[in-house]
């Protein structure tokens, strides 16, 4: 379906969103197909206020090997808890609540930004927002041995008749962000079209169903950075985010309500690991790095 407008008559607070998502009323107006899973466009109304979401019934969700049935929903939410906690806010605004379908994950609606028609060596990279002909493309293929100026290398990719290409990421401090997010909550899906950059310059992620398994399962398409430092940012949310997940707090007690405790203590390791070595991970080499299809 064609991307609606957003509904909201005034910028509503994060806190305020989130009550609107929790409590208002779900309509739903349509199924985006494509999914794996059931995804439901819908608005969600309370007090006057309204906002398009995504909705996610429990009900919907196909069985997958390596997760507990019926626990991608609340995965979605630990996803946004730790994007918050981090204050990068990277996550469109979740709850889990009640639905026209049972219990379900209700995410807020983001409209991406256009991209404009550079190809991959006009990208600026610097996420700071001010191209005026449109969002500057995050992902490309060239046929280049090197990614250019503003770019980052992640892997070579067949492209057909024999011929391959090299997949790059832009060198953008939002994206570096994002790969961060990910390595923390163990993402084990994060493709090119789970990333939206919103008008104004700013850049989510959605689609967290397969994170916080206590088994090593990052796959992205953001390796650009890997084994790089850590920025001195990072550094200090990932400090940050050690503190919030000590035993008792209130993030660990929210955790403990959408994932198991096997769960939040491999959660702790992964950021004690961050903190251990100040670097972006690499492929371990003992599972796929890259998900597939890639978009």
């Amino acid at each position: 379906m064609p991307a609606p407008e957003r509904i909201p008559s005034r910028s509503l607070t994060g806190a305020e969103l989130v009550g609107l998502l929790t409590e208002g009323e779900l309509t739903v107006l349509g199924q985006i197909r494509g999914a794996s899973n059931a995804v439901l466009y819908c608005t969600v109304a309370r007090d006057g206020e309204e906002a398009p979401c995504v909705y996610k019934p429990v009900a919907g969700e196909q069985p997958l090997w390596d997760f507990p049935d019926g626990t991608l929903a609340g995965r979605e939410v630990a996803a946004y808890e730790i994007s918050e906690a981090t204050g990068w806010g990277l996550v469109p605004p979740t709850v889990l609540r009640d639905g026209p379908y049972g219990e379900g994950m209700c995410q807020l609606w983001i409209d991406a930004a256009p991209h404009n028609d550079a190809d991959g060596e006009d990208g600026d990279g610097d996420g700071d927002g001010d191209d005026k002909a449109g969002e500057p493309p995050l992902l490309a293929l060239v046929e280049d041995e090197e990614p250019g100026e503003g770019w980052k290398a992640v892997a070579r990719a067949e492209v057909g008749e024999g011929r391959t290409a090299l997949l790059v990421h832009a060198d953008d401090a939002r994206l570096r962000r994002l790969a961060v997010l990910d390595a923390v909550i163990n993402n084990g899906d994060r493709k090119g079209g789970h990333l939206l950059p919103a008008p104004g310059g700013r850049l989510y992620g959605i689609d967290h169903g397969v994170t916080f398994n206590a088994d090593d399962k990052l796959r992205t398409l953001l390796w650009g950075w890997a084994g790089e430092p850590l920025t001195a940012e990072a550094v200090e949310v990932v400090e940050r985010l050690g503190a919030q997940l000590a035993p008792g707090t209130p993030l660990v007690t929210r955790l403990g309500e959408l994932i198991t405790e096997a769960e939040i203590e491999a959660l702790r390791g992964r950021v004690a690991g961050l903190r251990a070595t100040g670097r972006h991970p690499v492929p371990s080499g003992e599972w796929p790095s890259i998900p597939w299809p890639p978009v």
